[in-house]
């Protein structure tokens, strides 16, 4: 398939190299660069509450809509206009990680999320969704001696419920879902992630 421009998101668990990854893809291929949450101005102060290690009693269906809030922002302000102006977008994270984190891993109703941030992104998903699957000992190894966030001092339970729900989600839709796995030496998997997007996109 290849289209004028294309939004391609990298989902995955904490510390599988969506960040790495997302930046050197977009270099390569001259797209805008961002991340949810956080990216716009707004985004980041929503982004501020979510992550803080400090906000102890945030309701999960309050997270739930901080998230979407966030979403509606980054759609309006950052990824349709570049879009209309035909350039690609690679995003850290997008409308994904709510399913994935507030829906399979708080217990919310994953379906009833997919219809809220539907209505929040005006129904722009990504073109194409690269997940980076990691080993949870890779991934313990890689959060190691680094300060945690909100989100990252989770329990292993729930960071393995979101796991699945990733995994979950990419069976379910394979058109639009490619699983890579993150484990390999950076190089060798930033190989896997250019010919996936060369092979779905065309670019």
């Amino acid at each position: 398939m290849e289209t004028t421009s294309c939004y391609i998101a990298f989902e995955g668990a904490e510390g599988c190299g969506k960040s790495t990854h997302a930046a050197r893809l977009a270099a390569e291929l001259g797209a805008v660069l961002t991340r949810e949450t956080g990216g716009t101005a707004i985004g980041a102060r929503i982004r501020a509450i979510l992550h803080d290690t400090s906000v102890t009693d945030l309701a999960d269906r309050a997270e739930a809509l901080l998230t979407a809030a966030d979403r509606a922002q980054h759609l309006q302000e950052l990824v349709r206009p570049a879009l209309a102006a035909g350039r690609h977008v690679v995003s850290d994270r997008t409308v994904y990680s709510t399913l994935a984190y507030q829906g399979y891993g708080r217990g919310l109703d994953v379906d009833e999320l997919r219809h809220i941030n539907g209505w929040a992104i005006d129904g722009q998903w990504p073109h194409l969704v690269l997940l980076l699957e990691v080993d949870p000992a890779v991934q313990a190894g890689r959060m190691h001696g680094r300060e945690l966030d909100r989100f990252e001092r989770e329990s292993d339970d729930f960071h393995q419920r979101v796991r699945d729900g990733f995994a979950r989600m990419a069976a379910d839709d394979p058109d639009h879902w490619v699983v890579v796995d993150a484990s390999a030496g950076i190089d060798e998997v930033y190989v896997a992630i250019r010919a996936a997007v060369h092979d779905r996109l065309g670019i």
